[in-house]
């Protein structure tokens, strides 16, 4: 192996500035939010800011990285992602840094993962002493890096890539399933179109409609418009870490709401981690148990996760709002939908408090409205639903044992302690 600087092998270019009116279209933009724990940025649905602002230079190619530069968020800083398979305009905000590789030894690939490992995190705190909060490029330059030959750099990347395909694949599928449940809420709850008792669809048919004042608007007959309360049975929240428990001990996994992903799924990479004794005391509290619904009480609102087996290895943070249906009501999986539409949603937003982080209490999710149809209905949508549920869980089954695998890999064979053969 040799050590060499990163300001060696390649560039580094800040993000673009630019002002609010500027956000228009012609060129699409890159910029934390979009970042998360990906490994491979998304393109789809980015922003887009005005093109003629936008020079050559500060365009995106294959092959590049990118770093969060800057964020309130300490832990976010650092997060890195590559770019590939670019086919349009794509620039990155002023709080990111491009890194271009330009050594034909190196493979970004190989950064890629190198920069994703906790080898690099060792790195930052040896550069300073405390949690960086802004990175620039003089940090980054002058850090120093062992690269193995370009040859077994290919060889670890073909192995570590391969399973991060599958798990990209895998939210992928997941985020398609999350989209055909939201068209198929939308059409039985919000166009009002769920089957009559002829199986014809309700509205378009010619089912009755009576006005709602609350919501002011139509709804159909029988259903009715009622307080969030009466469709809960309760609502309790994890705990976090005081002189009751540490982080950081046991391999039970510690979720909170970065963990709950847009897809209605649990991304348990990057967990803290607690105890067995630490879960008792949190378990006391949260009482976490299968149909119980995991809710984002603060911003990103709306983030939701239904149980679906029996929660033995984690449990969640006082962040995270465990909702208990009322059976006699309503089913879990309607609830679960309800709770991240854009109605709630917005409804939710509207009355979340707090400087730093917007969030919403208990007292206000409980006296939210909700349209409550008859029970036999919502039977018959978590009928239609429970399929595309249960393959959302075998896939995150699958994705969460390919993470542990390519976590436990990837410093393994990054230091050197194994090694791959041609």
């Amino acid at each position: 192996m040799s050590k060499v600087k990163l300001s060696e092998i390649g560039t580094f270019k800040n993000g673009l500035n630019f002002s609010a009116e500027r956000v228009l279209s012609g060129c699409k933009m890159i910029g934390v939010p979009d970042f998360g724990d990906n490994y491979l940025a998304k393109l789809d649905g980015l922003k887009e800011i005005d093109e003629d602002i936008v020079s050559t230079d500060y365009l995106l190619q294959d092959n590049d990285i990118l770093f969060v530069r800057s964020n309130g968020n300490k832990n976010l800083v650092g997060r890195a992602m590559l770019i590939e398979k670019i086919k349009e305009k794509v620039t990155f905000s002023g709080f990111c840094i491009r890194f271009r590789i330009t050594n034909n030894n190196v493979n970004p690939l190989y950064m890629l993962y190198l920069f994703k490992s906790p080898l690099f995190r060792k790195f930052f705190s040896n550069t300073q002493q405390t949690s960086i909060s802004n990175l620039n490029q003089e940090i980054l330059g002058n850090i120093e890096v062992e690269l193995p030959t370009i040859g077994q750099q290919n060889r670890i990347v073909k192995v570590i890539h391969g399973i991060t395909r599958k798990i990209e694949n895998n939210k992928r599928i997941n985020d398609n399933l999350e989209q055909q449940a939201k068209l198929l809420y939308d059409y039985w709850f919000t166009q009002f179109d769920f089957p009559d008792e002829s199986g014809k669809p309700y509205r378009s048919s010619g089912g009755k409609m009576v006005w709602n004042e609350q919501l002011k608007m139509e709804i159909p007959f029988s259903w009715v418009c009622s307080k969030m309360e009466n469709a809960i049975e309760a609502v309790r929240t994890g705990l976090n870490p005081r002189n009751n428990f540490k982080l950081g001990n046991g391999n039970i996994q510690y979720i909170t709401v970065k963990n709950l992903c847009l897809n209605g799924s649990l991304d348990f990479s990057g967990c803290d981690t607690i105890d067995e004794q630490a879960k008792q005391i949190i378990h006391r509290r949260s009482d976490i148990q299968i149909d119980d619904i995991l809710f984002a009480s603060i911003a990103p609102l709306g983030r939701c996760y239904l149980i679906q087996e029996n929660p033995t290895n984690w449990d969640i943070n006082e962040s995270v709002f465990s909702i208990r249906y009322n059976s006699s009501v309503l089913t879990a999986e309607y609830l679960y939908m309800n709770l991240q539409s854009e109605a709630f949603v917005k409804r939710a937003t509207a009355c979340s408090t707090g400087s730093i982080f917007k969030g919403i209490r208990i007292n206000s999710l409980m006296d939210s409205e909700i349209i409550l149809p008859p029970l036999s209905v919502t039977k018959e949508f978590s009928k239609e639903i429970k399929p595309l549920f249960a393959l959302q869980k075998e896939l995150d089954r699958e994705t969460h044992t390919l993470i542990q695998l390519r976590d436990w890999l990837l410093p393994v064979l990054m230091n050197g302690q194994a090694t791959i053969s041609d």
